[in-house]
C-alpha cells in the first residue's frame, strides 16, 4: 500500500507541474508587446502613455542635403624606395615608424661589382683618350706632309677620319664610365621625401633585384579620403564642399573639403573617385577607413524625422498629437537630408505646410495608432 500511495503522489506532482507550465505559457502568449499594447489601447479607448523618445516636433529649420561618402584615408605624398641595381642589401638603418628627411641616406647596397665595372669603364675611357691623341698627332704630321707634297690628299682624309673615329670612341667610353659611376651612386639608398617609414620590405643580407621594393615612406602632414561614388551621386558635388567624417578609431568627427574629382570613371566599377582633403587631427593614419557626409545644399523647410513618416496608407502621412488625441495628417514628402532633433542631427524629410510649426508628431517606434486614439504626453 505504501508503494502504491507513493506512486500516486509522484503522478499528482507531475500533473501539477505540467499544468503550471501550460498556464505560464498561456499568460506569456497573451501579454501584448508595446506596439500591440498601443493597438489594444486604441481599440478600447484607453489613453496611450507616450515617452519623450517617441515624440518629435515639426519645425522649420535648415535642411542639409547630403551625399554619403566612404573610403580609405590616404597620404597625399608617398614614396617607395626601390633597388636600382641588382645587389645584396648591405645595410638598412630605418624601421617602421622612424622619421626620415628628404635626401637622408637610409641604407646601402653592395657596390663591389659596380665599383669594378666603373674602374673598367674608366680604363677604357683612358685608352680611348690615348688613341685620340695618337690620331691627332698623325693628322698634324700628314697635313705638313701634304703641304710639302710627300703624301696624297687621300692619306690626309684618312687621318682626319681616324681622328673623328677616335673622338667618337672616347665619347662612348666616357658615357660608359658615367653609367658605371651612376650604378655606384645607386647603391646608396636615399629617402626621396620626408615622412615616416610605413613598411620595411627587405632585410640586410638579402639579394634584391632591380626595382625590388625596400622601404615605403608616407608623409602624414597631408591626408585625404579617396571615396568611389556612383555617377549620380557625383553630379551635385563640387570642389570646396565641406564633409564631416567618422574615422575608425577616432572619438571625434574629422572635417574636410572636396579637393578634386576624377574626370573619368574607373574601369569595371564605373565609379568616380572623389578626394576629400582632411583637416589635421590626432590619430589619423594612412589606410584607415572613414565614412561620412558631404553637405551639398542647405535650405529652410518644415521638417520631421524620417522615422515619423508613415507609408502604410493610401498616401504618406504623419501621426500628430492634437488636443490629447492622435490625428493622421496626409503629407507630400519633399527633400530629404539631415536636421537636428533634440540637438543631434538625424535623417529628416520636408513635409511642406501640412503641419503647424512645433506640432508634436509620433515616431515610428510608437507603432500603429488609429485616428482619434487618446494619448498622454510626457
Amino acid at each position: 500500500m505504501n508503494a502504491r500511495r507513493r506512486g500516486w503522489l509522484i503522478a499528482g506532482a507531475v500533473v501539477v507541474a505540467v499544468a503550471a507550465v501550460l498556464l505560464w505559457r498561456g499568460r506569456a502568449a497573451r501579454a501584448p508587446s508595446a506596439p500591440a499594447a498601443a493597438q489594444s489601447a486604441s481599440a478600447t479607448g484607453t489613453a496611450v502613455q507616450l515617452a519623450s523618445p517617441d515624440l518629435a516636433r515639426a519645425t522649420t529649420q535648415p535642411l542639409a542635403r547630403t551625399v554619403s561618402v566612404s573610403g580609405s584615408v590616404q597620404a597625399l605624398h608617398t614614396a617607395m624606395v626601390k633597388a636600382r641595381i641588382a645587389a645584396e642589401l648591405r645595410t638598412l638603418d630605418v624601421r617602421e615608424g622612424d622619421r626620415v628627411r628628404a635626401g637622408q641616406v637610409i641604407g646601402r647596397l653592395d657596390d663591389t661589382e659596380a665599383a669594378w665595372r666603373l674602374r673598367q669603364a674608366e680604363d677604357q675611357a683612358a685608352s680611348a683618350q690615348a688613341q685620340l691623341a695618337i690620331a691627332e698627332r698623325t693628322l698634324a704630321n700628314n697635313r705638313a706632309l701634304v703641304t710639302q707634297g710627300f703624301i696624297s690628299t687621300n692619306a690626309l682624309q684618312t687621318a682626319e677620319s681616324n681622328v673623328a673615329a677616335a673622338k667618337a670612341t672616347w665619347a662612348a667610353a666616357q658615357a660608359a664610365a658615367e653609367l658605371a659611376r651612376k650604378s655606384v651612386r645607386d647603391a646608396v639608398l636615399v629617402a626621396p621625401i620626408g615622412g615616416q617609414v610605413a613598411q620595411r620590405l627587405a632585410q640586410p643580407g638579402e639579394r634584391v633585384g632591380v626595382d625590388a621594393r625596400i622601404v615605403e615612406i608616407v608623409d602624414l602632414s597631408v591626408l585625404e579620403l579617396a571615396a568611389p561614388l556612383a555617377p549620380a551621386d557625383v553630379a551635385p558635388l563640387s570642389v570646396g564642399l565641406q564633409a564631416t567624417l567618422t574615422v575608425e578609431g577616432l572619438p571625434a568627427p574629422v572635417l574636410g573639403r572636396i579637393s578634386r574629382i576624377a574626370p573619368a570613371t574607373q574601369a569595371g566599377t564605373r565609379a568616380v573617385m572623389v578626394y576629400v582633403a582632411l583637416d589635421p587631427a590626432p590619430g589619423l593614419r594612412h589606410g584607415l577607413f572613414a565614412q561620412g557626409m558631404v553637405e551639398v545644399a542647405r535650405a529652410p523647410a518644415r521638417v520631421v524625422p524620417v522615422s515619423a513618416l508613415r507609408t502604410d496608407g493610401a498616401r504618406p502621412a504623419v501621426l500628430a498629437a492634437v488636443d490629447g488625441r492622435v490625428k493622421r495628417v496626409d503629407v507630400t514628402p519633399g527633400e530629404r537630408g539631415l536636421a537636428p532633433f533634440g540637438g543631434a542631427p538625424e535623417p529628416a524629410v520636408a513635409i511642406g505646410d501640412a503641419l503647424a510649426e512645433n506640432a508634436v508628431v509620433l515616431r515610428g517606434s510608437v507603432g500603429l495608432l488609429a485616428d482619434g486614439t487618446p494619448v498622454t504626453l510626457p
